[in-house]
């Protein structure tokens, strides 16, 4: 871990509400404000083990998100709100 920077600052991607331990994912921004300024992507029950990318491809990936087009990854999957629940094509099922 010795290329990630000791001074980030984690933000939790948990509901508001959000209480225990989690596990969470955790996302920290290098610094630099281009496509190419790193982003950190860890998960709270492993922090040592972290996936970086960058600002260019994390904004595609928020955008995606945002359109929907990961949705079919929790179809079926019990507790998600918002996506149409069908068991059958679910890959989880």
């Amino acid at each position: 871990m010795s290329d990630i920077p000791p001074d980030l600052t984690w933000e939790r991607a948990a509901p508001p509400d959000a209480t225990g331990p989690g596990p969470w994912i955790e996302i920290a921004f290098g610094e630099g404000d281009d496509g190419e300024t790193p982003v950190y992507i860890r998960e709270t029950s492993d922090p040592e083990n972290v996936v970086t990318t960058n600002r260019r491809k994390w904004d595609a990936f928020v955008l995606g998100v945002q359109a929907g087009e990961f949705d079919h990854f929790v179809e079926g999957v019990e507790g998600v709100e918002g996506v149409e629940e069908d068991p059958g094509n679910s890959p989880h099922a």
